[in-house]
C-alpha cells in the first residue's frame, strides 16, 4: 500500500520526495515500459535509493501507485463528461479512448499488474474506481441507444486492455487506433435484422 493511500500525513519534504519519485516513474515507465530503472527514477526524482524505496519498498508498490494516480485523472476525466452533459455516446468513447492511450503509453504496465496469485486490495481499487467512473458513462449511453444493452464495463476494459497489449510490441498508436474504433464500432446498437431474402 502506498504512502498516499495509508492516510498517514507526511512532512512537507517527504511529500516533495514522494511527488518528485511519483512524476519521474510516471515518465521513466511511459518511456521504457515497467522494467524501467529504478536508479534512473532516483535520479530524476533526484534522491537516493535509499530515499526512493522508503516510500516505495517494491517496485510493484511503485508501478501500483503510477497506476493508481493515472486511475485517479482517468476518473475525473469520467466525472467532467458526466458534468458536462456531452452526448452519452461521445462522452463514453471519449473516456475510451483516454484510457487507451493511457494505457498505450505505459508500456507493460497493465500486464505488470496482472495479479500473480489473490488480487491485493490495491489491486481491487484500481477496479473499482474504474468501475465506478466508467459504469455512469455506460449507462448513460446505453439509456441513449449509443450502446447495446447486451455490453458490460467489464467487456470495454478487457477490450481496451487487450488492444493495449497486442498492439504493444509495435507501437504504432494507428494500430491501436484502429482496433479501438473497430472494437467501440462493434458496440453500438445492433441494426434491425432484415428480413432474410426468400
Amino acid at each position: 500500500m502506498t504512502r498516499a493511500t495509508t492516510g498517514r500525513p507526511l512532512r512537507a519534504d517527504a511529500r516533495r520526495n514522494y511527488d518528485r519519485i511519483l512524476a519521474a516513474a510516471e515518465t521513466v515507465f511511459a518511456e521504457q515500459g515497467a522494467d524501467g530503472s529504478l536508479e534512473e527514477i532516483a535520479r530524476r526524482a533526484e534522491v537516493g535509493s535509499a530515499t526512493l524505496h522508503r516510500h516505495f519498498p517494491s517496485r510493484r508498490a511503485l508501478l501500483l501507485a503510477v497506476f493508481e494516480d493515472g486511475i485517479a485523472a482517468l476518473c475525473a476525466r469520467a466525472r467532467a463528461l458526466i458534468d458536462a452533459d456531452a452526448d452519452p455516446g461521445a462522452a463514453l468513447t471519449t473516456w475510451l479512448r483516454a484510457l487507451a492511450a493511457y494505457t498505450a503509453t505505459h508500456r507493460g504496465l497493465s500486464l505488470s499488474l496482472l495479479p500473480s496469485g489473490p488480487a491485493t486490495g490495491a489491486d481491487d481499487r484500481c477496479h473499482v474506481m474504474l468501475g465506478d467512473a466508467g459504469r455512469p458513462l455506460l449507462d448513460r449511453a446505453q439509456r441513449a441507444g449509443a450502446v447495446r444493452p447486451d455490453v458490460a464495463l467489464a467487456d470495454l476494459l478487457t477490450l481496451v486492455t487487450a488492444i493495449a497489449l497486442a498492439t504493444e510490441a509495435t507501437g504504432d498508436p494507428a494500430e491501436a487506433e484502429r482496433l479501438l474504433t473497430l472494437a467501440l464500432t462493434g458496440i453500438g446498437v445492433r441494426p434491425a435484422a432484415s428480413p432474410s431474402p426468400r
